[in-house]
């Protein structure tokens, strides 16, 4: 979930999930400051880049808001998903969002994402990790507790959002940039960790 400096004209009211078992349903979208839902062509080329990925996956979602990223990949064929997002009014559309799915593989967890990183550690095989844009200094050091700690499995993927001045994602030592692509104020990366 891209959140931008704040909302504003043409914020969106509902969101779209674009393939899968929910294609086409739409999830209610608070405004709250810092709070930009990723354009759905830039959902529609990260999921692209992950095909067949996704199925069977545990996904973690770092910077919640909406949930779409984790919504998508439980529509496409995701076993589990995490999402943590610290702003309890966002919080609560996206429970309601999960309720409104039935979707019984999300896990929701009301928490800064750098604290829950310091807390017990689970593997996944994706992790998104796309805080509010004037925040995006959060991904360097996310980035580096999900590699030190151990947070994403051999020859997992991580999704990177960021504002697209900021350029390519310095990345932990032994991880690849897969893929990296700009829409207009938004870079979108996808990185694998080491087999």
């Amino acid at each position: 979930m891209a959140k931008g400096n704040h909302a504003g004209a043409g914020y969106p009211q509902r969101l779209r999930i674009i393939g899968g078992d929910w294609r086409g349903r739409q999830l209610q979208v608070i405004e709250s400051e810092g709070l930009r839902p990723t354009p759905d062509r830039v959902r529609e080329t990260l999921f692209n880049w992950l095909q067949a990925r996704v199925a069977g996956a545990h996904c973690l979602d770092l910077f919640a808001g909406t949930g779409a990223l984790c919504l998508e990949s439980l529509s496409r064929g995701a076993e589990r998903v995490v999402m943590v997002e610290k702003a309890h009014a966002v919080a609560q559309n996206l429970k309601q969002n999960i309720d409104k799915l039935g979707a019984g593989a999300a896990e929701l967890i009301e928490a800064d994402a750098e604290r829950y990183l310091q807390g017990p550690v689970e593997p996944f095989d994706i992790i998104f990790v796309d805080p509010p844009f004037r925040r995006s200094d959060l991904i360097d050091s996310c980035l580096e507790v999900i590699d030190r700690r151990g947070w994403i499995k051999p020859g997992g993927w991580v999704y990177i959002e960021a504002p697209s001045e900021r350029g390519q994602p310095d990345l932990p030592g032994g991880w690849h940039l897969e893929r990296s692509k700009i829409a207009g104020q938004v870079g979108y990366h996808l990185a694998s960790a080491p087999e």
